[in-house]
């Protein structure tokens, strides 16, 4: 009986032998192989940060600029500069964040916009390109990304008739 437990011991210990031990060919393989895997889940992984930075600089833009744009327009000391100034705070917001421009809408909630407590809503927009998709996947994926942010401001209560 013990004989024949030896046997089939050793007939599996060659077994493991031949397999745990690898052959001048398999050199190497192994490099390779986690070289390309690793590239292969690399690339889309770089791209996928890329894509998401570019939408949050979009959204951290539009914010920022709604923001700016409704302090700069209820702190105008008249309501024909109000509106270039609250593009122009706009404007430097969007270039802050790497956006050539964007658009501007400013709303009252009645006239005269900058009466003591008067409200006045802003909000603009921007589309964020994404990045490295060439123009003739335009109908099979976006190219651009709208993002929007609404800003409400309040005119100071204490603002005086100017």
């Amino acid at each position: 009986m013990r004989a024949v437990i030896r046997g089939r011991s050793r007939c599996v210990q060659g077994w493991l032998r031949g397999r745990l031990v690898s052959s001048p060919a398999d050199a190497g393989s192994a490099v390779v192989e986690f070289v390309f895997l690793g590239t292969l889940l690399l690339l889309p992984l770089v791209y996928l940060v890329l894509c998401l930075g570019q939408i949050q600089a979009g959204s951290y833009a539009v914010a920022a600029a709604s923001r700016e744009a409704g302090r700069a327009f209820v702190t105008a000391t008249s309501e024909e500069d109000a509106m270039p100034r609250a593009r122009a705070a706009a404007q430097i917001a969007f270039e802050d964040q790497g956006f050539d421009g964007g658009a501007v809408e400013v709303a009252c909630d009645a006239d005269p916009c900058l009466r003591p407590e008067g409200r006045v809503t802003v909000r603009t927009s921007v589309q964020a390109t994404l990045p490295l998709v060439p123009a003739f996947l335009s109908d099979v994926v976006p190219l651009e990304i709208p993002l929007t942010a609404q800003h409400l401001v309040t005119v100071d209560r204490f603002r005086g008739a100017r």
